[in-house]
């Protein structure tokens, strides 16, 4: 549409002929007189969303995606996260193309059924959930993992995050200690992944 708006501006606004517009933007003149003679603008329709073209990285992808579905949940890597392994690994495409091709992927899985879950309900003050996760950070110029302490109001859904450079006891203690001050009180009960322990 673009182009056909440009057609029509240069010949009929500034006079420029079908021969130096057809030149300038690489058409032939037959097109550029079927522009100019069209009595309504051309729909573009596309049949199908063509398949991603992800070239030489879309067997990358494929493999990450067999080791991630063998993995705990947690650990899985998003559509955004292995886009951006995949722009490491020199991969020059968009998100999109990557995100429709892991939507795809998932949904030919043989026996992988949709996830389904309880909605569950809780009282302000009832419980709050804590678990640890592993990032990979630079710090002073040099690649870090580090322990991420993570916990989260089930009520409100607040979340608190510490990070330590590794999980001892201590840094348990600490973190439970700072969250508490940020949370501004103690919950009746925390939920360590699948076990409870109550607080009194």
């Amino acid at each position: 549409m673009e182009t056909i708006g440009k057609i029509r501006r240069r010949h009929k606004v500034k006079g420029e002929s079908i021969s130096s517009i057809a030149r300038d933007l690489n058409l032939s003149r037959n097109t550029v007189k079927k522009y100019l003679n069209a009595e309504t603008d051309p729909v573009y329709q596309r049949e199908r969303q063509p398949a991603p073209k992800l070239g030489a990285i879309q067997s990358v992808l494929e493999i990450w995606l067999e080791q991630d579905s063998r993995r705990p949940k947690r650990e899985r890597r998003t559509a955004q996260r292995l886009f951006e392994d995949l722009q490491r690994e020199g991969y020059s495409g968009a998100y999109d193309s990557v995100q429709r091709f892991v939507k795809h992927w998932k949904a030919q899985r043989p026996g992988v059924s949709a996830d389904a879950f309880v909605p569950l309900a809780f009282l302000p003050g009832d419980a709050c959930q804590f678990d640890w996760s592993h990032e990979h950070i630079i710090l002073g110029g040099m690649p870090q993992v580090i322990k991420l302490a993570h916990f989260r109001l089930t009520h409100s859904r607040q979340m608190f995050l510490a990070a330590y450079p590794r999980e001892s006891q201590e840094m348990v203690f600490d973190a439970h200690n700072r969250a508490f001050a940020f949370f501004g009180g103690v919950p009746n009960r925390m939920i360590y992944e699948n076990e409870q322990r109550e607080f009194q």
